[in-house]
């Protein structure tokens, strides 16, 4: 009885070693999580020394380590995010994405990771001027806006007077203001947070006056229950054991909120 109890233990680290052996096969072997980002969005998403950072790259790299696969990062503009999740270009929308109900109707969203609103910023000399939100709504005061975002839709519904102007990237609205070419920029808290941390944005400033309340939140193709339960289980976990909230102080080390 002795000796087949040694020879079973003995079967039974053999199945050990093996499955040991088998699992980095197994894991590397597993197709890789396709992230759709568009890195002009910092610092959720950009470019530092010709690599893509920020937030969400950190974010995405978490995941994708919870999950066991590898990331990889399709770099791609803000209005091909839906489409690229139809075709199967792409698993997941890891980009700053605002969770809208218009959205909701294309995209499944895993449960929000950061909570926002948008912020209007203004040249540092006019902060007197628009230091009430009813400034903006004077006729012929020039809204810069990020077309197709939850700041334009805001700038259309509340400000009808107003002259809307699309730039595609915080950087091009920046430079209009500078150069007094629009009056005004709404975007997400994320950009407001930028100008808080960086002295070469002195000569703009944020109200710091959130005009709405919003959730970020990853997105996958619609039906794809199987994928949404998976990242939520992740997101779950790193919120839970904090590596979501270092990854934000490691990249905003000021707080703003947002109430």
């Amino acid at each position: 009885m002795t000796r087949r109890i040694a020879d079973f233990r003995r079967i039974i680290c053999l199945v050990l070693v093996a499955g040991s052996l088998l699992l980095p096969s197994l894991v590397s072997a597993a197709p890789p999580l396709r992230v759709a980002i568009s890195p002009d969005y910092e610092p959720l998403a950009f470019k530092k020394d010709g690599e893509i950072a920020g937030i969400e790259v950190d974010n995405a790299q978490a995941v994708a380590n919870v999950l066991g696969r590898r990331l990889k990062l399709i770099e791609m503009p803000f209005d091909e995010f839906i489409p690229s999740l139809d075709i199967g270009k792409v698993d997941v929308v890891m980009s700053g994405y605002s969770v809208t109900a218009e959205r909701a109707e294309k995209v499944d969203y895993t449960r929000p990771f950061m909570e926002v609103g948008q912020m209007v910023i203004v040249r540092t000399d006019d902060v007197v001027r628009f230091s009430h939100p009813s400034a903006l709504r004077a006729s012929g005061v020039r809204i810069a806006v990020e077309p197709g975002t939850t700041g334009e839709s805001y700038a259309r519904t509340h400000f009808p007077n107003a002259l809307i102007q699309h730039f595609e990237t915080p950087n091009d609205a920046f430079a209009a203001l500078r150069f007094k070419h629009t009056d005004a920029y709404i975007h997400d808290a994320p950009t407001s947070w930028l100008l808080a941390n960086n002295r070469e944005y002195q000569d703009l400033f944020s109200l710091y006056r959130p005009l709405t309340t919003e959730s970020l939140a990853w997105a996958v193709k619609k039906g794809n229950r199987i994928l949404q339960g998976q990242i939520n289980a992740a997101l779950e976990e790193l919120q839970r054991n904090g590596h979501l909230q270092a990854i934000k102080n490691s990249w905003i080390p000021v707080t703003v909120e947002v109430r």
